[in-house]
């Protein structure tokens, strides 16, 4: 049974970091490709980054770029998000999700609809 477990979320000051983990279990996480989506209070959802399986391409989001890192501890079968310079804008419940395969993660973004496992989400709050 394919399962996925957020963690790291909480409250943090503007410019501060934090690291999100995704902890899979049920299938090997390396083969395929992971995406990490957030939803901000009052807004739809939204792809923030992406990786594709056996160390392949990644994507983010253009307000994201330079600022959030996704690796994979794939010793651990575990996904990993470090944000930094979060600003006000940015809170919301973050998602880690399973694609369908291991290409789900393309140069212009990533679907939703190709990723079929989803956790529960981690709360990230952004407040001074």
């Amino acid at each position: 049974q394919v399962q996925l477990v957020e963690s790291g979320g909480g409250l943090v000051e503007p410019g501060g970091s934090l690291r999100l983990s995704c902890a899979a279990s049920g299938f090997t996480s390396r083969l395929y490709s992971i995406g990490w989506f957030r939803r901000a209070p009052g807004k739809n959802r939204e792809g923030v980054s992406c990786s594709n399986g056996g160390g392949g391409s990644t994507y983010y989001t253009r307000s994201v770029k330079g600022r959030f890192s996704i690796s994979r501890d794939n010793v651990k079968n575990t996904l990993l998000l470090q944000l930094n310079s979060l600003n006000p804008e940015e809170p919301g419940v973050y998602y880690c999700a399973k694609a369908d395969s291991g290409y789900g993660c393309y140069e212009w973004g990533f679907r939703p609809d190709e990723y079929d496992d989803w956790g529960q989400g981690t709360q990230v709050t952004v407040s001074s």
